[in-house]
């Protein structure tokens, strides 16, 4: 588990004056484009994270509906794979399960920080997976259709999508990278997606990076390069907003 001061961004200069917008927002869009993250910190009460957010994109609801959306233990969820309680999350990226294009940042910040340990979010950069790969083997994650379920936890709530996507695909010139630990299925014989899958978690596992939050924290990244999870945590009033931005 590391943490890379590379992409951390304060909201306060060397002096402990707040940065002004113009020259935040270039800082932000740098470490993005760089590093596929941003976790900016020493956040003002007075910053509005949705309107800082809303210059990156339009919102795409989430799967229950939800525009700005509450990450917080749902009671009777933890038995079961859910971003919605307190059990640690396997490494993902978002939007596999629904047709057309995934998000393409996605977007939390902190309300409620959890006491004690865990509830750090984890974050890997996909594309140190996919250099593992041949051109070959990427041509076929790119002409495969793959089929991607959902998790026990949204179809408590009677959300059961499916869909079919390659792993890779290209969109205006960039790399869409989907992946899922638990609901892509690898069709018999499939080495290469099985060792995508495989080789993803086994990188994920020895160098991801957990960020641990203070409240008003702000954690954005590019979904279509990213992949991320979550350590467990006891805590109940731990408490994220989150949003989804289309490309």
């Amino acid at each position: 588990m590391a943490r890379n001061p590379d992409s951390v961004l304060s909201c306060v200069d060397m002096n402990g004056d707040v940065l002004a917008d113009g020259v935040l927002r270039y800082a932000f869009r740098q470490l993005l484009g760089n590093n596929g993250y941003v976790h900016v910190v020493n956040v003002p009460e007075s910053f509005d994270h949705v309107e800082f957010l809303k210059e990156m994109g339009e919102f795409q609801p989430t799967p229950t509906g939800t525009v700005v959306g509450d990450v917080k233990p749902e009671r009777g969820m933890d038995d079961v794979n859910h971003g919605q309680n307190r059990g640690g999350l396997t490494p993902h990226t978002e939007g596999y399960e629904f047709h057309g294009l995934p998000p393409r940042y996605l977007g939390l910040w902190c309300v409620n920080p959890p006491a004690g340990q865990g509830g750090e979010t984890t974050i890997f950069d996909g594309n140190r997976v996919l250099t593992e790969f041949t051109d070959d083997e990427r041509v076929h994650l790119r002409d495969t259709a793959y089929r991607w379920g959902s998790t026990e936890g949204l179809a408590r709530h009677g959300v059961r999508p499916t869909a079919e996507h390659p792993v890779l695909e290209e969109h205006d010139g960039e790399t869409i990278f989907r992946f899922s630990t638990n609901y892509l299925v690898v069709p018999d014989g499939d080495d290469v997606a099985r060792r995508v899958i495989d080789r993803g978690n086994e990188l994920f596992a020895e160098r991801h990076i957990a960020v641990r939050y203070r409240r008003h924290d702000l954690l954005v990244w590019d979904n279509w390069r990213m992949l991320h999870s979550r350590n467990a945590f006891e805590d109940p009033e731990r408490h994220l907003k989150r949003v989804q931005i289309a490309a």
